[in-house]
């Protein structure tokens, strides 16, 4: 389950062809893939695209009589990816029996995410798995690392073991195993000084039917990212849970509260160099729909209900994030870490740290610093901290820099580069969310106190009081009556933001508004209206308006901003226009991301990447970090966690007849 081979599905040729024999044809692999790639890969990208100048594919037998011709960019690049599967599984020989020749482009896509992507993206952290997780090609460390925490010392007796079993196998390069610290004991500066041997954090283990101990798998989003990553999971669980992975879901949700318990805070992804920063709280949702899946008992979720409080306590409601504003506290992003993050890639900072390099090199003209030099010596050696720029210091600007990391929208100029200043409307409707989850689930479940957590933090009332207050906080700081928009607050300014962002729809999607109060069912008419009009493009949900962007202060592009659409954003909007009965509304959001994303597998050799322009519906997208999940030859392997979750979970918001039209891939009309 957690091999990354490739699997490619069956083809599909919907365009005209010879005669098909009534007999079974077999053809052989490599001689018709060696022609298709030559003759229809015209520009040399390893894939069939409609960029390439296509002709007319004659299949042959092994005698070289043509059985079968096919054209059009569809078929052709689904044909290669059939051709190419049996090529990697030694299959020198293809029945044409078995070529589905009726499926759409929406049934395969549906298909193989449901019988190969999840599969391909399953991983596990245990002895038999361990040289697929342990490689990072984000972060170099000198040996392999595996870091399990001090307070499970089942994990640490079992990951010496393997240790020693694999180096005395001469394990390259050697394997080595730390035991972490307490929670309270991992520093910013403790993480810090490990630079150079940063590793995999150790995630839950179990025994299996055999007994044997083995890892519960969980789903990476793909690409560059084999961690169990926090947000994704969320959305991952809800594509797992609507094709009836409930297992597999419940493995993700496990190795959460695993993080949390252990760990101390379910911390971005499960590397060492995350250890300082978490990223947005999708823990209660994560367990209310595993748990209302039924994958879990009552005692599971009693259980795992005093994890989540723990989190939203000793996490959320940190002092470092909280935030006081009268008598009211909202909450912020903040990461414990200082100085560049060691994820990012080679180069990143090069042009933000520009004003505070140029300093610098005014003061020794002699000898110029790179960027690269600068900051190995800001880092290692306490240089140019009294340097500043744009009113801060440069550890002012990493330590904003690492707090929009936390956000998971990294990066954005929703913050203008000071997201330690703001209490974001996302985060404060997901601690929302968290307490009306608690209040709802502890009221129907338990009967109004939750039998394992003793105190008021085990009573729905308290918790229905604590998010009757933070509803109070937000109403009062971040709904804007003029504009009909939730927005940020800059609490240092004391002022809203005027920054236009997806994540003013959270509010519906936590269930903010009373939808028995008329002034409010009013309210949420008007968010509908002004997303309509600011940030519904013709081809999905926009991650900010586009007069927000140009109204920036800097104009660099970030990814998390216009014209750039996220399936995060686009799978809460459509279920918070659903609370409140706008079915249609959703739909026709729905409709448009689903046809973005069939329209350029169809197009692109069933491309399913991270995110895309939905101004223009295209993937090809290459800011800040360029667009994981294009980078493939031949064959798509996996698709991209949340982007394969939100075609699964869309098709529940459309009508029967958005439904026809996605199989014939109508176009979205102009919004």
């Amino acid at each position: 389950m957690g091999s990354r081979t490739r699997h490619t599905p069956f083809i599909i040729l919907s365009a005209a062809f010879l005669a098909v024999p009534a007999f079974s044809q077999t053809i052989p692999v490599p001689q018709n893939l060696w022609r298709l790639v030559s003759q229809e890969d015209t520009d040399g990208d390893k894939k069939i695209t409609i960029h390439d100048h296509l002709t007319p594919f004659q299949i042959r037998d092994a005698r070289g009589a043509v059985v079968k011709t096919v054209q059009g960019v569809y078929p052709l690049s689904v044909l290669l990816q059939d051709l190419t599967r049996d090529e990697d599984n030694h299959r020198f020989e293809a029945n044409l029996d078995r070529i589905r020749l009726d499926e759409t482009v929406v049934d395969r896509t549906h298909r193989l995410i449901r019988e190969y992507y999840w599969n391909a993206l399953t991983r596990r952290i245990d002895a038999a798995h361990l040289d697929e997780v342990l490689p990072d090609p984000k972060v170099r460390s000198k040996d392999d690392f595996i870091y399990v925490p001090g307070s499970d010392t089942n994990a640490v007796r079992y990951f010496e073991t393997a240790a020693k079993k694999a180096n005395a196998q001469r394990h390259v390069p050697p394997f080595k195993v730390t035991v972490l610290p307490p929670p309270d004991q991992i520093t910013g500066q403790f993480v810090r000084n490990l630079d150079g041997n940063h590793g995999i954090l150790s995630l839950a283990l179990e025994t299996n039917a055999r007994g044997k101990i083995e890892g519960v798998p969980y789903v990476v989003p793909g690409g560059r990212f084999n961690e169990l990553y926090y947000w994704d999971s969320y959305f991952i669980t809800l594509g797992l849970l609507q094709d009836g992975r409930a297992n597999l879901a419940r493995g993700m949700a496990d190795n959460l509260l695993y993080e949390m318990r252990h760990y101390g805070k379910i911390p971005n992804a499960n590397r060492t160099y995350y250890l300082t920063r978490s990223q947005p709280p999708f823990l209660a949702s994560t367990i209310r729909a595993v748990y209302e899946s039924g994958a879990a008992d009552k005692k599971w979720l009693d259980a795992a209900l005093q994890t989540a409080i723990a989190e939203y306590q000793d996490v959320w409601m940190s002092p470092a994030r909280t935030v006081k504003t009268g008598p009211f506290k909202l909450n912020r992003y903040y990461d414990s870490g200082t100085g560049p993050c060691p994820e990012v890639e080679p180069g990143h900072y090069d042009d933000q740290i520009t004003p505070w390099l140029d300093q610098a090199n005014a003061m020794n003209p002699g000898a110029p610093l790179t960027p690269f030099r600068f900051l190995r010596e800001f880092l290692y050696c306490g240089r140019f901290s009294h340097l500043t720029a744009h009113g801060m210091t440069l550890d002012a600007f990493f330590k904003n820099d690492r707090a929009v990391r936390e956000s998971g929208h990294d990066t954005t100029h929703r913050f203008d580069d000071r997201t330690l200043d703001f209490a974001p409307v996302d985060l404060n409707s997901l601690l929302y969310k968290y307490e009306t989850d608690f209040a709802g689930l502890i009221q129907a479940d338990f009967g109004g106190h939750l039998p394992g957590m003793p105190g008021k933090a085990g009573a729905a009332d308290y918790w229905r009081r604590r998010a009757q207050r933070r509803k109070q906080a937000m109403m009062k700081f971040m709904w804007d009556n003029r504009r009909g928009f939730f927005f940020d607050y800059d609490f240092v300014n004391q002022k809203r933001s005027a920054y236009v962002s997806a994540t003013g729809l959270y509010p519906l999607w936590a269930g903010l508004l009373n939808t028995n109060e008329p002034a409010e069912r009013a309210d949420a008419r008007r968010i509908v209206a002004f997303m309509r009009q600011n940030l519904e493009q013709r081809f999905g949900l926009a991650a900010s308006a586009e007069q927000s962007v140009a109204a920036a202060r800097a104009h660099d592009p970030r990814q998390w901003d216009y014209p750039y659409g996220w399936a995060p954003h686009q799978m809460l909007a459509w279920q918070g226009l659903k609370n409140y009965g706008f079915n249609a509304e959703a739909a026709d959001l729905a409709y448009r991301w689903l046809y973005t994303i069939a329209k350029n597998a169809h197009d692109y050799d069933g491309v399913i990447p991270e995110k895309y322009n939905v101004v223009t519906g295209s993937h090809e997208v290459f800011v800040e970090y360029g667009n994981v999940g294009t980078r493939f030859k031949y064959i798509t392997p996996e698709g991209f966690g949340w982007m394969n979750a939100s075609f699964e979970v869309g098709p529940k918001y459309l009508t029967r007849r958005d439904l026809e039209n996605l199989e014939m891939l109508k176009p979205p009309p102009a919004p």
